[in-house]
């Protein structure tokens, strides 16, 4: 089967299709960059899709800077690095390119870019937004190499703040890339590991927008397809990673969930923040486990949803348990780990962990108010593997 080669605007304008990766420079331009930054991380930046976008944007007469200092929770020393190599280099715009972890660097760094307060200033609490001078931010262009976070197409980004350990989401409508490349040549080489836990990852997206009980309809049917796309594209993309169509449609199902999380997340995300910040796990990986913990938990308050959900996605019964019997199957035929003790976290912090997530903005949007007693219980049980 052909893959298409496509533009879409919405939520921004986006470029679909195998070998855009080559229209970069042109959309550089297009944005008015002249001296371009490139953010990635360190992996990316020693493979030749880095050199080679580096190459092409310099060929086209654009002097093109690379920095690749983040690591993969990305801190605010991260960002700070960051903004410091862009000043010093008189760029003009951010290429962000990589996973999530790079993705929500950048566009913190193109947000700084011109900006005199500090970085926690302008996190998503309040009208803290306003505090932005958006003459200042530096315009994005966003390339996905993992089908997993939808950061491309997100107003936000992730940032630990390494004193307080804690996950802060920093929030500016504009800080939306102004256009997207999502190129599925680009995916190719990711490991299948990766590969499942960054599409299990787009999988908690849809499903927590999905979930919950804010009323946006529209984030809601996209989050609907969304999860259509991962039920019948994730298993192909991990069996055979040089699958064109299952990697594209792995990309649209990754931007989809971001564009539904509109609607907000839940308590997989209130959980995997804290973890996230304490532990240094991977976020993928995390919601990967939690998820049917969660949605063990959340049952009973979104049945009529979860019927729904099944019948939409064809599963052999309708009951509230069968998403939960997919989700299940599907962890287990990836090789997602059951609980957090296989990837080395206990029990110790249960208390403090229980209270983060309580106070996590993902919190506000679960179908269920849990209270840090509650949070801190459904952290064990997802250590101990009891559902």
């Amino acid at each position: 089967m052909t893959v298409p080669s496509v533009n879409w605007n919405y939520p921004t304008a986006i470029k679909a299709g195998p070998g855009r990766i080559k229209e970069l420079p042109a959309w550089c331009r297009e944005l008015g960059m002249a001296r371009p930054l490139l953010v990635t991380d360190p992996g990316l930046a020693a493979l030749p899709m880095v050199s080679g976008a580096v190459a092409a944007c310099r060929q086209a007469g654009l002097e093109c800077g690379l920095f690749h200092g983040i690591k993969g929770n990305p801190t605010g020393r991260n960002v700070d690095d960051g903004v410091a190599a862009y000043r010093q280099g008189r760029h003009d715009g951010v290429i962000a390119l990589g996973g999530g972890s790079a993705l929500d660097a950048a566009k913190a760094i193109a947000l700084m870019a011109g900006q005199t307060r500090p970085l926690w200033d302008f996190e998503d609490v309040g009208d803290n937004y306003l505090r932005v001078d958006v003459a200042g931010m530096a315009p994005v262009v966003a390339v996905p190499t993992t089908a997993g976070t939808g950061s491309e197409v997100g107003r936000a980004s992730v940032i630990t703040d390494e004193t307080a350990e804690v996950k802060r989401i920093i929030f500016h409508a504009r800080m939306l890339p102004a256009i997207v490349i999502l190129d599925p040549e680009l995916t190719v080489g990711l490991p299948p590991k990766i590969t499942a836990a960054t599409g299990m990852d787009a999988l908690s997206h849809n499903l927590e927008a999905y979930c919950s009980p804010f009323f946006h309809p529209m984030a809601a049917g996209i989050a609907l397809e969304g999860m259509r796309l991962i039920k019948e594209y994730l298993p192909q993309a991990v069996a055979d990673g040089s699958d064109l169509q299952a990697r594209q449609q792995m990309l649209v199902a990754s931007s989809m969930g971001a564009t539904a999380f509109q609607r907000g997340l839940g308590a997989m995300h209130a959980l995997a923040h804290p973890l996230g910040a304490l532990y240094d796990a991977h976020h993928g990986t995390l919601n990967a486990i939690l998820m049917p913990y969660v949605l063990k938990a959340n049952q009973q308050a979104v049945a009529p949803r979860l019927e729904a959900l099944a019948r939409y996605l064809d599963l052999p019964s309708e009951g509230p348990g069968a998403v939960l019997d997919w989700v299940l199957a599907l962890r287990e035929g990836l090789g997602i780990p059951h609980t957090l003790a296989d990837i080395g976290i206990d029990e110790a912090q249960a208390e403090r962990v229980g209270r983060m997530a309580a106070e996590d903005p993902s919190a506000g949007t679960n179908p269920v108010d849990y209270t840090a007693q509650q949070y801190a219980d459904l952290f064990r049980a997802a250590i101990r593997g009891k559902l």
